[in-house]
């Protein structure tokens, strides 16, 4: 990044100018249908137990990499359906489309299933961007959304069972035709996948929702009643962009202290020893109500909305 951005801000003021009035158009979505607005701490003891969770340390804590935690604790505190427009921090690279500081808008609703969650997210693009959007060189029309899911994406562009491979990463390999690579577990292969052959294609031309994700990546969401080996999670994409990422969210306090525990110990394995284990948090999710949740890259609303190649030209200030 330049070592002087304010340099370039009137170059920049009319897609700052947008940022702010989409601000403004969220804030006005949500408040008409009965959200609370809050504010969750950005310093926290522990920042989350994802396996590959890279962690900004500050002042004896973490800077929060999502406000998930925070917001839940409310949540099971009888705060109702709640949203934020939040910073949040990842030990991650600058790229095109992600800064290592970021706004996040997160909210989540009461009673949702996840298709009432992807009608209200598909609701609020709608209402805050114009029926097409282009955003680095790839057209989205608003209109009607494609519904996939993950296993029917492995399906139509790896041409593997991606379920059925499951924990076999030579399978997997074998029926995608891919050279597996030292050391590469399925996950990981797994991944490989979905960047290289499945994501090229989604939200082009039209939005799409990649549903149904394998249970062992959704730690934070309930399996999915019908098909215990994917969860109810689905993630957003919009002109080629990851825009969200969501979940009918786990309410059994017993079950996610298991799945943190198996991902504490993959991750200091791989990482080394880091925070604790929230416990305050544990006990929310024992007593959390039927909900679902939704974290959108709020930076990336932006580029898509002004069509702005660069998550650095909508930022008042990129690091």
């Amino acid at each position: 990044m330049s070592s002087q951005p304010w340099r370039n801000l009137p170059d920049r003021f009319s897609l700052l100018r947008r940022r702010q009035l989409l601000a403004q158009g969220v804030r006005a979505f949500f408040g008409s249908r009965g959200y609370v607005e809050v504010e969750t701490p950005y310093v926290v003891a522990a920042p989350g137990e994802e396996v590959h969770l890279r962690a900004v340390p500050a002042g004896g804590g973490w800077l929060n990499t999502s406000p998930e935690f925070a917001m839940k604790k409310l949540l099971a505190g009888g705060s109702g359906p709640i949203f934020q427009l939040a910073r949040v921090w990842r030990d991650e690279p600058w790229s095109e489309t992600h800064a290592p500081e970021f706004t996040m808008l997160e909210w989540y609703s009461l009673g949702a299933d996840m298709g009432a969650l992807m009608a209200e997210a598909f609701a609020l693009l709608r209402a805050t961007l114009p029926p097409k959007v282009t955003c680095r060189g790839i057209t989205t029309r608003l209109d009607e959304p494609e519904f996939l899911t993950v296993a029917e994406a492995f399906a139509r562009y790896v041409g593997a069972d991606v379920l059925g491979t499951e924990g076999d990463a030579g399978a997997l390999a074998a029926q995608a035709g891919a050279r597996l690579r030292e050391g590469e577990a399925w996950e990981d292969l797994f991944f490989r996948l979905l960047l290289e052959r499945i994501e090229p294609h989604l939200g082009r031309g039209r939005a799409t929702f990649l549903t149904h994700w394998p249970a062992a990546q959704a730690a934070l969401a309930r399996r999915c009643p019908a098909d215990p080996r994917v969860a109810e999670r689905f993630e957003l994409y919009v002109c080629g962009i990851e825009l969200a990422n969501a979940f009918v969210e786990l309410t059994d306090g017993e079950e996610q202290r298991a799945r943190f525990v198996a991902d504490r110990a993959r991750r200091h394995a791989l990482y080394g020893a880091d925070w604790e284990m929230d416990e305050e948090f544990l006990a929310a999710v024992a007593v959390l109500p039927p909900c679902s949740g939704i974290a959108l890259g709020f930076d990336r609303l932006v580029m898509l909305a002004t069509g702005a190649p660069r998550i650095a030209d909508v930022l008042w200030l990129p690091g």
